[in-house]
């Protein structure tokens, strides 16, 4: 990598905002830089109308290994405000974020993943959250989001032993949405992003709203925080032409 190559860089396509962390010979390791750049990227993504879901990825065959360690001694945790690690573990996405994994994502890396909403990965690429074997603590979303997200005493595998998780088991486990040959995880996030805006902008940002806003409540409580979201929705434009559209047995024209 040229040293004047950028850190991360932004690929629009149709609906989709790509942007691929870009600094392989430290497996796209995030500095200050980095993390400045992607809360960037990612302001892009909620702001610009164009755009329904971003897709995030890494350069050089390796998803992300985490924090550079060799800058955190002089930049602290590359954290951006109180979006969380590169802007995204604690921040609140209205759009769809997809991880695209190849290779290692590891500690912060996959911290990143598990804050994406969908994930497909090569049958090569491998998950891990080595923080206590550097003496530091999973505190971007592992230790508070992986055990919600695998059987327990797998989760607790992971962040007490160091141990890493095969792309194949994360799968098996349903951490990851699509396995993939090598080399073949970003195609398959680009066409589950074609998927998800095929359907209604406004209904796939408060489902996932309703989803971020009910998460661990019971189910009374849900209800009187998703009814204020959802029950407008039913009376959009979109959904009329949803149900137009079935009856006619045709795509839905949700942009026309």
């Amino acid at each position: 990598m040229d040293s004047h190559d950028p850190v991360l860089t932004t690929e629009p396509r149709p609906g989709v905002l790509l942007i691929t962390l870009n600094r392989p010979h430290v497996r796209n390791a995030v500095d200050r830089t980095l993390a400045l750049a992607m809360d960037a990227a990612l302001t892009r993504l909620e702001t610009d109308s164009s755009l329904n879901v971003g897709i995030l990825t890494g350069a050089g065959g390796h998803f992300c290994s985490g924090m550079d360690l060799k800058a955190f001694p002089a930049e602290g945790v590359p954290v951006v405000a109180d979006r969380g690690l590169a802007g995204l573990t604690r921040a609140r996405l209205r759009k769809p974020l997809i991880a695209a994994v190849e290779g290692a994502a590891v500690a912060g890396g996959f911290e990143l993943a598990l804050a994406c909403d969908l994930v497909t990965a090569a049958d090569t690429a491998f998950f891990a959250l080595p923080e206590v074997a550097r003496g530091l603590i999973a505190a971007e979303g592992g230790a508070i989001r992986l055990p919600g997200r695998l059987p327990y005493h797998v989760a607790m595998e992971m962040l007490l032993t160091a141990s890493p998780l095969s792309a194949p088991d994360a799968a098996r486990h349903g951490l990851v949405n699509q396995l993939t040959p090598v080399g073949q995880a970003l195609q398959a996030a680009l066409a589950l992003a074609d998927r998800v805006q095929a359907h209604s902008r406004d209904a796939i940002r408060i489902t996932k709203q309703i989803v971020q806003d009910t998460r661990g409540l019971d189910d009374h409580t849900a209800y009187a925080v998703q009814d204020p979201l959802s029950t407008p929705v039913f009376a959009t434009t979109a959904a009329s032409e949803g149900a137009r559209a079935f009856i006619e047995k045709r795509r839905p024209a949700w942009h026309a």
